[in-house]
């Protein structure tokens, strides 16, 4: 594992190592996976096991310390200045790992750190040295690791992610530019096609306009050569002109009276289109304002005696027992279905809400006229069993539409946990939809007369209004 390293100069204070020295590490044969000091302190052994230490002068006060020139004979790297023992004045070349301290060799034998666990300094210095090179060698390793990750694996994901951008780009922009190029071709299209209606109106209205205008003046000069005829004729006259008279009053009555026809009237298909029609569907119902207002609550006043409402009137639960205290008498509140009414009064523009209604069972959700009955156990209290109400009902497995007490079946894939619901007042559209996947599940278009709410009911567990 040597080879990662570097070059590097060592520079040492001891005197120049000898001949013998020098062919002694020149003969070493190193290992890839041997330690680079271990080789070098196995390599001088032999050479420095014959080299006598080197003499010192001891201080003259106890506790003192003075320099020496000593090398260290097991690391083959000479060390700095040693210290001598403050109680021994023997050399610290002894390392007492329980007190992490250097030592004597007095008090490693038979001083205060006999029974601890000490070492050579020398063994220990190798110890701490093959350390640290396996450190450096794990770093260089883990830089290595690191600068081939940042080449090899970050390099190609940019490059990767470079290419799937642009791919993505020129995904979204083909996307657009279909449903743009459709769009504008049907827009078109429509646009030619209400031209065209409302030029035909324009004719039918010219023409209508051009043939009573002469039947009015053809009425009017008859009626005014009659009252000529009244008021100065002679009563011989008048008596022989009966036949002239039956005559203007027959043409008269030929002109016939004028009635609207559909004909003076734009065709409302001449807009039709599934295309745009499920292109606005989509956008309003995948878009942000998909949830509708956050305004929009269940009215408190309105909710039957069989519901409890939560305290932020968003959820409303079934309560199985009819509680024995009704709540206060109140004209709007429903007193027989489990019914309550929405707080958001719906007249023109366009509504979108999400309703959860988790593993309900029995529920209704839809709209209704403010008007609804409120009171009794008839069909006029009944959501979706009168005219005045339009809801999707899930009872059981089955789903339906219902209004005016006739139902539509609805097949639906899936149970949906969310029904959303989309009020469209300038088309008079209804939908109901999935808002997971955007699926329409049933639509209605009916001519809204007044003001609409949105209408609830539940029979199991419990529904709530969703909010973004």
């Amino acid at each position: 594992m040597t080879e990662g390293f570097t070059e590097c100069d060592l520079t040492c204070s001891s005197p120049t190592p000898s001949v013998e020295t020098l062919n002694a590490v020149n003969h070493l044969k190193l290992e890839p996976e041997q330690p680079i000091f271990s080789v070098l302190t196995g390599g001088m052994k032999e050479q420095e096991r014959g080299e006598a230490h080197i003499a010192v002068s001891h201080p003259t006060t106890c506790g003192a310390t003075s320099p020496t020139a000593a090398s260290d004979t097991e690391s083959g790297v000479f060390s700095v200045e040693s210290e001598l023992c403050a109680e021994h004045d023997f050399e610290l070349d002894w390392f007492c790992g329980t007190e992490q301290k250097l030592i004597c060799s007095r008090c490693a034998t038979a001083g205060p750190c006999r029974e601890h666990s000490v070492a050579p300094l020398a063994r220990r210095v190798t110890a701490v040295r093959n350390q640290l090179v396996d450190v450096c060698e794990k770093i260089q390793l883990q830089a290595l690791r690191i600068e081939k990750f940042i080449k090899q694996t970050l390099d190609a994901k940019e490059q990767k992610l470079q290419a799937s951008a642009s791919r993505a780009r020129e995904q979204v922009l083909a996307q657009v530019s279909a449903a743009r190029e459709a769009l504008e071709e049907e827009e078109q299209r429509l646009l030619e096609q209400v031209q065209r209606e409302a030029e035909r109106v324009e004719q039918c209205l010219l023409t209508q306009r051009a043939h009573w205008n002469n039947a009015l003046t053809s009425l009017s000069q008859t009626r005014s050569h009659l009252v000529h005829t009244l008021t100065h004729a002679a009563d011989a006259q008048l008596v022989t002109s009966i036949q002239e008279i039956s005559e203007r009053a027959e043409e008269a009555e030929g002109v016939g009276d004028p009635c609207d026809t559909n004909q003076l009237n734009l065709n409302p298909a001449c807009t039709d289109s599934k295309l745009l029609r499920g292109l606005w569907a989509t956008a309003l119902l995948l878009g942000p304002n998909a949830y509708g207002s956050p305004l929009l609550k269940f009215d408190e006043r309105t909710v039957s005696p069989l519901l409890s409402l939560s305290e932020d009137l968003r959820t409303l639960t079934f309560i199985s027992k009819k509680p024995r205290q009704a709540p206060p008498y109140d004209p709007a509140r429903f007193d027989s279905w489990p019914n309550a009414l929405g707080s958001l009064s719906m007249s023109s523009g366009t509504h979108c809400w999400v309703v959860d209604v988790g593993e309900s069972g029995a529920f209704k959700v839809g709209v209704c006229y403010a008007n609804l009955e409120r009171k009794g156990s008839g069909n006029e209290a009944r959501l979706g069993h009168n005219s005045q109400s339009w809801v999707l009902s899930h009872y059981d497995l089955d789903y339906s539409f219902c209004h005016a007490g006739k139902k539509v079946p609805l097949t639906l894939i899936k149970r949906p946990q969310r029904i959303g619901l989309l009020l469209d007042w300038l088309s008079q559209t209804l939908l109901f939809y999935e808002p997971d996947s955007g699926t329409v599940l049933y639509s209605v278009t009916h001519p809204f007369s007044a003001p609409l709410l949105p209408a609830f009911a539940v029979t199991d567990r419990s529904i709530t209004i969703l909010h973004r």
